[in-house]
């Protein structure tokens, strides 16, 4: 199992790399994209090339899908803590969350395949582009959903879901200047405090 875990790490480590290259790209092309449609419509010498307005769309699609694979793995994503941390309630919530983006993920790469196929019989309108390209997105996402879920799950099985968390999950820098006030014994700064005077 712990060699599973370790070479699941290493493949991870290496697609979130290659992720956050690929998220610079679309981000660079989206932007380039707009500022294209803008400057076009308002000088004539300009050609209006119209598939610009779909490239843009399918890269901000692809930014969310691919996006929402790094959140997984770092528990980016929103997160409602309705118990104490620490208590066995708020543990169990912490496994079902995971367990949970591990189905979602799942369905996207079940469903999302059959989505992706049927994007051979479309075309985009004014690129003639096959809808295959944009519609694989939910299956991609998906595909990397589920294997940062399974890294997630089998850490805290192997190591605990702290020592998990501590691991992957983005700092909390709220957190992070309570535990160093906390630490040195000094004053907590108001804006890190509730609105009622307590810390939390």
């Amino acid at each position: 199992m712990r060699r599973l875990l370790h070479g699941l790490t290493h493949l991870n480590r290496g697609l979130e790399r290659c992720l956050h290259w690929l998220l610079l790209a679309l981000l660079f092309g989206f932007i380039a994209l707009i500022v294209y449609q803008i400057v076009s419509r308002n000088l004539p010498l300009m050609p209006r090339l119209y598939w610009t307005e779909e490239f843009s769309r399918f890269a901000f699609q692809w930014m969310i899908m691919l996006g929402t694979a790094i959140g997984v793995l770092h528990a980016d994503h929103f997160v409602l803590e309705a118990f104490p941390r620490g208590s066995r309630a708020s543990l169990v919530t912490r496994w079902i969350r995971d367990l949970a983006c591990l189905a979602v993920g799942l369905i996207f790469v079940i469903h999302g395949k059959d989505f992706a196929l049927s994007g051979l019989r479309r075309e985009a309108t004014a690129s003639g582009l096959s809808m295959i390209y944009v519609y694989s997105a939910f299956s991609v996402s998906g595909l990397l959903i589920v294997l940062f879920s399974a890294q997630r799950l089998l850490h805290a099985l192997l190591d605990g879901v702290p020592r998990m968390e501590a691991s992957l999950d983005t700092p909390d820098a709220v957190e992070e200047a309570l535990e160093a006030h906390a630490g040195h014994g000094d004053e907590l700064d108001p804006s890190l405090s509730s609105t009622d005077g307590r810390t939390p």
